[in-house]
């Protein structure tokens, strides 16, 4: 393989990643032209197409599928080697790509990042807020950030953060008209306040008691992507909200929100930092997962 098919592979990647010609060429700082042209290249030097344009989107065909299956690793394992190279003398140094999900991003990574980046100048962190469960493999991430219970097995686990209690809240006023809910399935009786997340997926709320584990598929006119206007349309009255403890302690303590079906929202396991048992630790990632490792 020559020098310009191993560059032509990159462009390709990059531009499997985004799904954008435009999106590529600000990634790699280069002309959407030069974008183009690359994937041309490579597509008529291998004689067959892979990816399907139009004028609104970019998808890989089923050739394209198949070639960045195998080609992310190895591109990945190019950026460590060189990764390595400037993080000689085991200092971290170069770029760290992290997916979390919004409220670990938010509750436990974003108020330490400051003091993170002031005790590695050198590294350059690159945090992808995501509610899916991503293949950080193929995807191209050092680490990943998700509860426990969604790690899969074949993944080291860290743990990053202290158990965690749900809370299900509403408006006093909320109340004036409605019965307290006394057990989970009382809600679908209730208006509740939904939440689609990134992905597509509408949570379905998730309750434990001694043991006992319900889901309900709560319904309700209202449907937010984002925490925080959750919080704030239950505040207003507009229904039942699924939050977690620690975002809505304040409005607890003052009043602003009540707390219904508290014995059902037993603790579980907070949030670990996962990555491939079998890729070499790169001190940029030893650093992060030491500073942000949760401790009894």
């Amino acid at each position: 393989m020559n020098r310009n098919q191993l560059t032509h592979l990159a462009v390709f990647s990059a531009v499997a990643a985004h799904r954008s010609f435009r999106a590529a060429a600000q990634e790699l700082a280069i002309a959407p032209s030069a974008v183009s042209h690359a994937v041309s290249s490579l597509e008529q030097h291998l004689g067959v197409r892979l990816l399907a344009r139009t004028t609104r989107s970019v998808s890989l065909t089923e050739e394209g599928t198949l070639l960045l299956a195998r080609l992310g690793p190895a591109l990945n394992e190019i950026d460590l080697a060189l990764d390595a190279v400037t993080e000689a003398g085991n200092r971290p140094a170069g770029n760290l790509r992290i997916t979390a999900p919004r409220f670990a991003a938010d509750l436990l990574i974003a108020p330490r990042l400051g003091d993170f980046l002031s005790a590695f100048p050198d590294i350059t962190l690159e945090l992808t807020d995501e509610d899916g469960f991503t293949d950080i493999v193929a995807a191209g991430y050092d680490a990943g950030i998700r509860l426990k219970e969604s790690v899969e097995g074949d993944m080291i686990a860290v743990r990053i953060g202290p158990p965690m209690r749900s809370a299900i809240i509403a408006a006093p006023s909320y109340f004036e008209s409605h019965a307290r809910p006394l057990h989970p399935r009382d809600l679908l009786q209730h208006r509740c306040i939904r939440r689609r997340f990134s992905n597509g997926t509408i949570y379905n709320w998730e309750f434990e008691k001694q043991g006992q584990e319900i889901t309900v598929p709560i319904t309700g006119p209202l449907i937010l992507g984002e925490d925080r206007p959750i919080i704030v349309a239950a505040m207003a009255g507009a229904g039942l909200a699924f939050s977690f403890e620690t975002r809505v302690r304040s409005e607890l303590a003052d009043g602003r929100l009540v707390r219904v079906l508290d014995d059902w929202c037993e603790p579980y396991p907070g949030p670990c930092l996962y990555y491939p048992s079998r890729r070499q630790m790169r001190p940029a990632l030893r650093a992060f997962i030491e500073f942000f490792r949760f401790s009894d």
